[in-house]
């Protein structure tokens, strides 16, 4: 359990709350964020700092005034993708049958939901796709007591750059998965999907079933974390989840990438060769058990991820792989995740080892925009700033080993990013 703890209550989406930041045990490993089993209604694990309101706005006439009326009348939106391309998404319901869902064994098959996104032949004349559904947003925001600062209604409704099922671009584009946080959800990876996308990618984002605060399904069900109890409780090892999501990956390559593939446009849009994965928290330590378990996985990131279990003694067969985290005592080399330490020396073929100063855990998602344009405080590191550092170096990690293409960005410090520190232990 220890491990699976790095912040508490009212911090969970910002490393500058009024709450002092908990770590749990001398590891502190964890960035997965684990509400209690009952955390759906009443909140996340530990001793919440009560969360007020917004502060009132300033008086009129000031410029922070005008700009918070600005946001607070424009409603949130993603910054723009940052790739030549127009932007679709397609969103996939997927049912493994030929294994049981491991926190409800009782449902029918292991259950996941996909969202592609996948370079669009034409931009498409209707209107962007919203966020996320708003009882989704709910879900998460009441586990982590945020709905008293954050209307759901308006985060789900927040202004994206996908159109939905317009027809894909003519090619064939390497695929990324990416997997969320624990008990968050895949919309929160957004401002990443459709910036690959918009490079040159098809993206699936992965909801695994009963690990998220609120899945919608197609027909209607609403999703709770039923993974959540057994996790907080120490009921389960970690690695369940880890473990888990490592077949939910293979089975989505089936998905993808087989005879019968389940997007319409799989056979034509996908090239199967070129697979990598990457992900937030436990989705990013889900990466490397991922790649460990199956090879079709070329390349990984772990955005901010500890690791549960130990790799194998041969690593990832000399496949590369990024770490990306906070630069603190918890990321940093030597730091209280002594999982990154492990893993680095394991990791046999190109690697890099990246923090970012004044970075907090959701840094790495898309917490940034939608708290600053809530008044919610955060980690000091800008929302452009923290957007801009994990799209480029995620796309520069990818562009360097699914296309072959050369990336001095990776190789050094740069000028262009003071915020991310090259370590090399």
């Amino acid at each position: 359990m220890a491990h699976l703890m790095r912040a508490a209550a009212a911090a969970v989406f910002a490393l500058s709350l009024s709450s002092p930041l908990l770590l749990a045990g001398p590891a502190a490993a964890s960035e997965v964020l684990k509400p209690a089993a009952s955390a759906v209604s009443s909140g996340p694990l530990g001793t919440p700092s009560p969360l007020s309101r917004p502060p009132s706005l300033p008086v009129s006439g000031s410029a922070l005034y005008r700009d918070s009326l600005r946001r607070a009348t424009a409603g949130p939106e993603l910054p723009r993708p940052t790739g030549g391309r127009a932007v679709g998404r397609s969103v996939l319901h997927l049912v493994d049958r030929s294994r049981p869902d491991p926190w409800v064994p009782a449902a029918d098959g292991r259950e996941l939901m996909v969202t592609l996104h996948y370079p669009a032949a034409r931009p498409g004349t209707d209107r962007p796709v919203p966020y996320a559904s708003s009882d989704e947003v709910q879900a998460m925001l009441d586990g982590y007591g945020l709905s008293e600062a954050i209307p759901a209604a308006e985060l789900g409704a927040m202004r994206t750059y996908s159109r939905a099922d317009v027809r894909p671009a003519p090619g064939r584009y390497p695929l990324v998965v990416l997997s969320p946080g624990f008990t968050v959800s895949r919309y929160t990876l957004t401002a990443l999907a459709e910036d690959l996308a918009s490079r040159g990618y098809v993206v699936a984002s992965v909801d695994h079933a009963y690990e998220s605060l609120g899945i919608r399904t197609p027909d209607g069900r609403l999703l709770g974390c039923e993974a959540c109890g057994p996790i907080s409780e120490g009921q389960v090892p970690e690695n369940k989840v880890t473990s888990g999501r490592a077949k939910d990956i293979s089975f989505l390559l089936d998905s993808l990438t087989g005879r019968h593939a389940a997007w319409a446009h799989a056979r034509t849009t996908i090239d199967r060769k070129r697979v990598g994965m990457a992900g937030h928290s436990i989705g990013g330590a889900s990466a490397a058990t991922a790649m460990a378990a199956d090879g079709r996985v070329r390349a990984g990131v772990n955005m901010d991820g500890a690791f549960y279990g130990e790799l194998p003694q041969h690593g990832l067969g000399g496949r590369p792989f990024m770490l990306l985290g906070t630069d603190d005592e918890v990321h940093r080399p030597g730091g209280t995740d002594h999982t990154w330490d492990a893993a680095w020396h394991r990791f046999g073929g190109w690697k890099r080892w990246l923090t970012v100063a004044g970075s907090d855990h959701f840094t790495f998602s898309d917490a940034p925009v939608f708290l600053d344009h809530f008044d919610v405080p955060r980690a000091p590191l800008p929302a452009d700033r923290a957007l801009k550092v994990t799209r480029e170096y995620v796309a520069a990690f990818f562009d360097l080993h699914l296309k072959g293409t050369a990336q001095p960005l990776l190789d050094g410090p740069s000028a262009a990013h003071p915020e991310v520190v090259f370590h090399n232990p």
